[in-house]
């Protein structure tokens, strides 16, 4: 891998799939009464959050303490960045500290690639999600859950469903699994579809009841909020019934197909409960995924060279 994560389009098909066999050998952590490894002890990770997300940065602070790095969560709000503190001269503290690796979450799409590439801080730089731009390691522990459960994802059919247009998540996923092999399908409404997509090398429909019967993976996309009132789609009813998957949708899946969210749901608006609760929803084992990964890129991007788990580790 390179030095840094900032992008799923930095992964090439052998770096996605070592992040993959890495994760599934830390995986196995999971189930062991002692859950820590001594492979980054004397490293320091940092959290630096300018955007709330509880899940992403507990994550990885289980990620990081799991391999028995040290953690320091800095969180923006309230912080000297409020009081208008510069990103370069938070990178410049960060370093300061010995910061070995910073994960980061900004609301502007970017910031992780200047933070890398600026020349302020030697440390490696992790995307924890960028404004509207990307959120590697969220594609990379989706792939991880699809390859459990499918195998290779060599022309697996994956349908993207949602608000495509404001989804990090989305481009992310799309990048890493056409990467994968996999042939992706974005499903929106035409007013939640990104200007350009025609380049993103995948499909696009308008109609999710066509694309369903044929897909291995449903992955559905929180709508935020704040798009109800932006005139995205007409009501939270409609976009429902047109976008939103329930039981009679779910009937029309093939045997294997799984279902997934990035999460947080809103339950009865893109996903109903009843689905979400589901033996084909595989959404609360993503988040147990999610600590495996980010552990595999950790470890990739600080320590390893040798195998995660095994000789005096384990």
């Amino acid at each position: 891998m390179k030095k840094h994560l900032l992008s799923a389009a930095d992964l090439s098909r052998d770096d996605a799939e070592l992040v993959l066999a890495t994760a599934e050998e830390l995986r196995s952590l999971a189930d062991r009464p002692i859950k820590k490894l001594p492979a980054l002890r004397g490293r320091t990770v940092v959290n630096l959050f300018f955007e709330d997300s509880t899940r992403t940065r507990i994550s990885f602070e289980a990620a990081a303490k799991r391999l028995s790095a040290d953690v320091i969560n800095f969180s923006a709000k309230g912080s000297s960045l409020s009081k208008g503190e510069s990103l370069k001269d938070t990178a410049l503290t960060l370093e300061a500290m010995g910061a070995d690796a910073v994960v980061v979450r900004h609301w502007a799409s970017g910031a992780p690639h200047l933070l890398a590439h600026a020349g302020w801080a030697r440390s490696s730089v992790v995307n924890a999600g960028d404004g509207t731009h990307e959120h590697p390691t969220q594609a990379l522990l989706d792939a991880f859950t699809m390859t459990r459960h499918l195998g290779s994802l060599d022309g697996r059919r994956v349908a993207i469903v949602g608000d495509v247009l404001h989804s990090r998540v989305a481009r992310s996923n799309a990048l890493l699994l056409t990467t994968l092999g996999a042939e992706v399908t974005l499903v929106a409404p035409p007013t939640l579809l990104p200007y350009g997509v025609e380049g993103w090398g995948v499909e696009t429909s308008y109609d999710l009841d066509a694309v369903l019967p044929k897909a291995d993976v449903l992955m559905m996309l929180r709508v935020q909020r704040e798009r109800m009132n932006a005139a995205f789609f007409p009501s939270v009813r409609e976009y429902s019934r047109r976008y939103g998957v329930d039981a009679r949708r779910m009937a029309t899946l093939q045997d294997h197909t799984i279902v997934m969210h990035p999460g947080p749901m809103i339950r009865g608006m893109e996903i109903s409960a009843d689905v979400a609760d589901s033996e084909r929803s595989v959404i609360v084992e993503q988040v147990t995924n999610g600590v495996a990964v980010r552990m595999a890129v950790l470890y990739l991007l600080l320590g390893g060279s040798q195998p995660a788990i095994g000789g005096d580790d384990a």
